[in-house]
Formats: structure tokens, sequence, C-alpha cells
């Protein structure tokens, strides 16, 4: 049942891909943004689950598909948590940039953390690292044992972190501890993955958005990687909003299991233009296009990479074309 749903969940971000795709460069990141949840919604609902979004574009009176609480499938299987991010990066896709991907995870009923669109502190690492460290910890002293662990010299780690003015501090300790920083330009839930895979990256820290956070623990999850965090609400609002989705203390520090229960976790992705981990959208002769996708399931740490030809559906700009 779960490799059938998550083979039917690739098909859905497929989709998205391909639609958002076509707006790759054009400057109009909301366009793109509507193509790829258009195309997500339309196609999850006929995908045998009784899913509730507990991440997705919002909350009911700001997101008029995929809000939290929304629910989709068939209503004819498991009882299931959906997060979903139609496009992760859609500046990205807007300026022809890298690393933009559709991507959705999965997992039983009450076990994905119903996280509002606010700030959360983060800290991904991989297998080597997982169990060993604690956002509670300086920067100073997480580097310590990273390199102590990792048997690096400073000078040999890697780190990477958003190029925000928000990280100013956090960039100039890492600076002075002489590690390499991979500042990235965007790309939350890809930079915290990168910290898992073959890249020469040894774990990713900084603040960013606290979906894109579970996004990224469904991922590092299958990868036996770890992610911690801990939401920053800005305020009264947002500290309610926080106790409201079910998080009594706001301020606590969220492991694995706060962030994506214990359960099997499914992830799927799908790159909109290219990067080190995904392929972009590829478009081909005679109406074609290709994807390049990844399947993770938690339970078996089991990563499958998709490459798929589509049969494109004539545009009417294409009709028109013919017809001159």
């Amino acid at each position: 049942m779960e490799h059938q749903i998550a083979l039917e969940l690739v098909r859905i971000t497929e989709k998205a891909a391909l639609e958002a795709a076509r707006w790759t460069g054009r400057g109009d990141k909301n366009s793109a943004d509507e193509a790829a949840t258009t195309a997500i919604r339309s196609h999850l609902n006929s995908v045998a689950i009784d899913g509730t979004v507990v991440i997705g574009e919002g909350e009911m009176d700001e997101a008029p598909m995929l809000y939290i609480g929304e629910n989709v499938g068939n209503r004819k299987g498991p009882k299931i948590d959906i997060a979903v991010d139609p496009i992760e990066g859609t500046e990205t896709v807007a300026n022809g940039l890298n690393d933009a991907i559709s991507v959705l995870a999965a997992a039983p009923e009450g076990n994905l953390l119903h996280a509002p669109d606010i700030y959360m502190e983060k800290l991904a690492v991989g297998p080597l690292l997982a169990g060993h460290l604690s956002l509670d910890d300086p920067i100073e002293t997480t580097l310590a044992k990273a390199s102590g662990i990792l048997n690096k010299s400073m000078s040999e780690m890697t780190v990477s972190i958003l190029d925000r003015e928000r990280h100013r501090g956090l960039i100039a300790a890492l600076r002075k501890a002489g590690v390499r920083i991979k500042l990235l330009n965007h790309g939350d839930v890809m930079g915290a993955i990168e910290a898992a895979t073959d890249s020469d990256v040894d774990m990713y820290i900084g603040s960013g958005g606290a979906p894109e956070g579970v996004l990224a623990a469904a991922a590092l999850k299958s990868l036996g990687g770890e992610m911690q965090g801990r939401l920053l609400p800005d305020g009264p609002e947002e500290t309610a909003r926080v106790i409201k989705m079910g998080l009594p203390d706001p301020g606590q520090l969220l492991y694995m299991d706060d962030l994506v229960g214990t359960g099997n976790v499914i992830f799927v992705a799908t790159g909109i233009t290219g990067g080190d981990f995904l392929n972009g959208v590829r478009y081909m002769q005679n109406q074609k296009a290709e994807t390049h996708s990844v399947i993770m399931h938690s339970e078996s740490q089991m990563v499958s990479f998709l490459r798929t030809i589509h049969k494109l559906p004539l545009t009417r700009e294409v009709l028109t074309h013919a017809a001159m």
C-alpha cells in the first residue's frame, strides 16, 4: 500500500513540476505557484487516501487550495497527514535559478508537526553526526563536537546557511571558527537535505520556514540524518497560532519524533530547475518532457531516483503555430 501511494504521490509532484517549469525565467512567481498548486490539488484527490493537509499553502482564510486542514484524497484509503510545497523556491523559478523543486511528504495521521508559516531555527546533519549535537549549544561548541566526531579540522568542514541579514552574527562566528561556508540564496529544504547526502556539506544551520523544516526532516529521516528545530514566533499573534496548532510550549526544542513522528514517512520530490541533487524539467522534441524525481521511505531508508518521459498535451501556442 505504501509503495503504491509513494508512486502515486511522485506522479503528482511530476505534474506540478511540469506546470511550474513553463514559468521558469518569466519573472512571475505567483503564476508559477498557482500552476503547481492547481496541478497538485487536482491530482491529489484521486489518490486512495483519506488525507489531511497539515502543511500547505497557508491557513484556510489565506489559501484557496491546499490550505491547512483541507481534506484530500478519495477518502477510501488510510488516514494520513500530508505536507506539501508545490514549489520550494518560487522566486528561483521566476528568476531561472537552480534547485527549485516540487515536494510532498506523507505519514500516518498524527505524525507530522502542524507547523505554522513562521520562522524555525534549525540544525540539520547527516548520519555520522545524528544524535550527537544539540541546537541548545553555542555554535562554537557544536562545531567543536562535529570536528571531533568527523575527525576533520575546522578548515576541512563545510557549513551551509541561508544568506540573510538575520544570519550575520552566525556567519561571523563561522568565519571566526575557520570553517568553510556555503551561502545559499534560496532552497531551505534542499539546503538541509544536502547535509545528509554525499556532498561536502557537513551541517546546515540558521533559521528558515517552519513548514520547510518539517519537509526537510521527512527526507533526513529517510537518509539517516537528523533535524532539530525551534519555532521562532514573532509576537503574541504568532505565539497564539503555534499553541492553537497543538504545541503548548512554542519555544521547546523539537527533535525528529516531534517533527515527523515515529511512523513510516514517505518523501517525494521532483526537480523543476536543475540542481546537484535533482535535474530540472527538460523539454524534448515531439511534445515530450523529462522529469527527475526522488522517492524516500524512512522505515526502510530506501531512496529511489526516477526519470520519466512525459507526452505533453498540445498547448494553445502549439495548435496556433500548427494552423499557420
